[in-house]
Formats: structure tokens, sequence, C-alpha cells
């Protein structure tokens, strides 16, 4: 479009447009403007957008994003704030502010690194941990940690991708790591992978699975799963029968909020089908965002 274009770095995360579907979408494998915002609400819509993309790739044609549109940290529900800023550095991964009824906060994952940023998200209470679901979106997660005087979190099967964590999970079995919060284990996408869940309402999947704008349901990303797509397949049936959520919240794919017994079924139903899935060759074309 003649006032907003995405430039050649964009590598197809779907930040953009999970924040702005309307004005963002996908043309030939990467994101593309569709048109540009009519009113005040869409500008908003596309500034979140242009401050969450992890390269920054989405640019007026003359002058800069208005920074005082920057919406991040930005409210999803009640206790959960949607981090922005996405790093490169963790694929383009969403990152979350977790906030607990003690008014301390933990955050899942990490955006990327700044004082001003860390400083920033602070103000929402005292950050105590930065919990991290896998190996892929372990960076910056000290840098966090040791600015706000927090504890860092990562399974054991990932431990090399944070050899400095603080607390380490181990084995298959959930652990409470806060009250009201517990770490679900979820080996598949990586050996170390987990989902954090928390009030039995916000599910943070990690990388595990997401909610497609595709297919209208829990989808696993099982052409980028490095690990073991059939080791998923075990994990989520597992989880299927101990999980109850409102919310799912993944790294990476769109959040959806639904009744709690609809997303029971539906995680029942995903892990059906990704246990009769097989190994492929990694293709980042084939996720059905």
């Amino acid at each position: 479009m003649d006032d907003w274009y995405v430039d050649d770095r964009c590598f197809n995360c779907d930040v953009a447009r999970q924040l702005a579907p309307d004005l963002i979408g996908e043309v030939d494998g990467r994101s593309e403007v569709l048109r540009p915002p009519r009113d005040e609400a869409e500008t908003r819509r596309l500034h979140a957008a242009v401050f969450a993309c992890p390269t920054r790739s989405i640019r007026p044609v003359s002058g800069r994003p208005d920074q005082g549109l920057d919406p991040f940290p930005m409210k999803l529900d009640s206790g959960v704030l949607l981090c922005g800023h996405n790093s490169q550095h963790t694929a383009g991964a969403n990152s979350y502010l977790l906030l607990r009824p003690s008014g301390t906060v933990m955050m899942i994952d990490t955006p990327r690194w700044s004082r001003g940023l860390a400083d920033r998200y602070a103000e929402s209470g005292p950050v105590t941990d930065v919990l991290l679901t896998h190996r892929d979106h372990a960076a910056h997660g000290r840098h966090y940690a040791d600015h706000f005087g927090a504890r860092l979190w990562i399974h054991e099967g990932d431990l090399d991708a944070a050899p400095d964590a603080d607390r380490v999970i181990r084995g298959l079995e959930p652990l409470e790591i806060g009250e009201g919060v517990t770490a679900h284990p979820l080996p598949g996408h990586t050996q170390g992978s987990v989902l954090y869940l928390a009030d039995d309402r916000y599910c943070f999947s990690g990388d595990s699975f997401y909610w497609s704008r595709t297919t209208g349901d829990l989808e696993v990303a099982d052409s980028v799963t490095w690990y073991s797509i059939e080791e998923l397949g075990t994990s989520l049936a597992r989880a299927a029968e101990r999980l109850k959520f409102e919310w799912v919240l993944p790294g990476h794919g769109d959040r959806r909020r639904l009744p709690a017994d609809d997303m029971s079924r539906r995680l029942s139903a995903l892990a059906g089908r990704t246990r009769l899935l097989r190994p492929r060759p990694v293709d980042f074309t084939a996720v059905r965002w």
C-alpha cells in the first residue's frame, strides 16, 4: 500500500497478522499490508503489530511509527499481559506477563532485551520468576532474570540452552512452582518443552500447540517439531487428562479463549490426531497459522 509496507526482512512469523489480521495478511509466504488503517482503532491495531514485529519490518513510507502508540505490555485478560517487542533470537515468539494475586508477576518466555523494556514490564509488579517453555525461547532469559532479581526456570531436557538456570524442572510429573501455577513437562517439540498452567485458566503452551486461524482449532506445528512428533502425541494424551484451561497462550501461533469444557474436548481431539502423525522433514511453510 502507499502509506505502509513490509520490508524484505520479514520471515513469516505470523505475529503481526495475529494483532491486525484485517490489515496485514500472508501473501506468497510473507506478511503484506493489505490496506492502510481507516480510523483510530485500526491505527492502534496496526501499531501493535509494528511494535511486536521481531524484525521491525512494518514501516510507513515516510517518517517513523508513532512511539506513543506502542501498546505494550498489552492487556489480554485480567491476569495476563502480552509483552510485544518480539525477538529474532526467539524466532519471533510471543511472551507474556502473568499477574499473581499477591501483586507479583511471572514472565513466560522473553521479548527482546533492553533495560527500558524491562523497566516498563516491571511497572506491572515485581517479577519473581522467568519461566522458559523450551530451548528455542531461552534467549534473553538470564538478562531479564538478573535485571528483575528473579528465578530463571527451564526443564532439564533443554538445560544446555540455559545452563545457569536457577530452577530446573525434572522428569515428566507436574510441578507446582508457585501458588496456582504448575509446570507440566511436555516433551515433543523439544526434549525439554514445558507447558505452564495458571489458575486452571491460562495455558502457556510454548510451541507444543497453538490456535490456528486456518483450521479454527488447536493444532500442533508438526513440520517444525524438532525432537519427536510421536513423543508429542504421547505428551498431549497425558496432558489432556490433567489440564483444565480457558486460554491457550502459545509462543508461536494465535491465542484463543473458549469455555474450559470446549478446550478440554479440543485438546483430547488434538492428542488423538497427533498420535497418528509421523516424522517429516522440517518445513516452515507448512505451518497452518
